[in-house]
């Protein structure tokens, strides 16, 4: 009987420690996820007052007001790519964020590196192709809103020549220099689209002389695909049209542009932060398009007749039905080889493109 009463005296104190182990655990959980989750952001161009770090700052602020208390933010801005991404990364790992946002191409190499030293951090890389256990990778069908501002642009230019200053001629760039061409010919069949590479994504006096060549090469329309307003100020100042790109430009080219390609990251941004938070984050590549509200087309400009806008957001709709896809149908190259025949382009051949469009102006790297 003395040994039935001692055991069963054991197994209640055993099951007492359980119970309060097993409450002290679930507090801590709770406390844990009452902190505010600390999320970093990491920025190649300072973040001034548009493009695409801007952008990417309206996201994070977004997210702030969504999220209110649940989370605390930090910004890392003018990082370059390369050795000084991979210290920077690091550092704000080893500080304890738990959400970190490398946002330029070039950042792909320095997450994947520093997420293998640091595994209980979430790593969210902007437009990469390569994933890790808490490495994601999320990017934008820009070349959606590029093909209906070429379309606009077509309509528009009186010398049928845009002139496109681009960064580095990775496939985003490609893309959208392409689908931009696209619209344009389908206004225009002859039009041209020039392209001049800045081979950096944030250059102001560079982006400004590629600008001013361009226009010196008969483009009455401008647009880009790099880091500052120096375009749209230079094609305000010269008189000349511009489809901004990355943020709504009307501020400094309030005559000169048509409309805007905008990048819109807040709801994104504050789901990921959720998810993390919820502990349900997982690797899985996201590339989100005009009916997914990563993009937008700001208001096209009212000097536009109304029957152009009225074309313009016909074929909108019918991107964001689905009913349309910029690359679709027979595709020549500028070098006159055939990339499709029919039917919609599929996500690999689009993510990987490396050649021009015919009506193209400008040479692609060899690899």
């Amino acid at each position: 009987m003395y040994k039935n009463l001692t055991r069963g005296r054991t197994a209640a104190l055993l099951a007492a420690a359980a119970a309060v182990f097993f409450s002290y655990t679930l507090n801590a959980a709770a406390a844990q996820t009452t902190l505010p989750l600390k999320v970093a952001f990491v920025y190649v161009t300072p973040i001034g007052e548009a493009g695409w770090s801007y952008q990417h700052n309206l996201g994070r602020l977004a997210m702030e007001r969504a999220l209110g208390d649940q989370v605390r933010t930090t910004v890392v801005e003018g990082v370059a790519e390369g050795p000084d991404a991979e210290r920077v990364l690091r550092d704000l790992a080893a500080q304890g964020y738990k959400l970190i946002f490398a946002t330029s191409f070039g950042y792909l190499e320095p997450a994947l590196r520093v997420a293998a030293e640091f595994p209980d951090v979430k790593f969210e890389h902007a437009g990469g192709y390569k994933t890790a256990p808490n490495v994601n990778t999320y990017n934008a069908r820009y070349y959606e809103a590029r093909y209906l501002a070429g379309a606009l642009a077509g309509k528009e230019s009186r010398s049928g020549v845009a002139g496109y200053v681009a960064g580095f001629p990775v496939p985003e760039v490609i893309q959208g220099i392409n689908a931009f061409a696209l619209g344009m010919r389908e206004a225009n069949p002859r039009a041209q689209v020039k392209v001049l590479w800045l081979n950096t994504w944030f250059d102001p006096a560079r982006e400004r002389e590629a600008a001013l060549t361009l226009i010196n090469q008969g483009a009455d329309v401008l647009t880009n695909h790099s880091g500052s307003p120096a375009v749209a100020q230079t094609a305000e100042d010269k008189g000349v049209k511009l489809v901004a790109y990355q943020s709504d430009m009307r501020r400094f080219a309030p005559h000169a542009q048509l409309t805007a390609i905008t990048h819109e990251w807040g709801d994104y941004y504050t789901r990921v932060a959720r998810s993390v938070i919820a502990g349900t984050w997982k690797a899985q590549p996201v590339w989100g398009g005009m009916k997914d509200g990563f993009i937008a087309l700001a208001p096209v400009n009212a000097s536009v007749p109304m029957d152009v806008t009225a074309w313009i957001e016909a074929k909108r709709q019918a991107i964001l039905s689905g009913r349309m896809q910029p690359f679709s149908g027979r595709l020549v190259d500028n070098e006159g080889r055939l990339r499709n025949q029919t039917g919609p382009m599929d996500d690999h051949a689009i993510a990987t493109m490396n050649w021009f469009v015919q009506g193209v102006v400008g040479t692609l790297p060899k690899p």
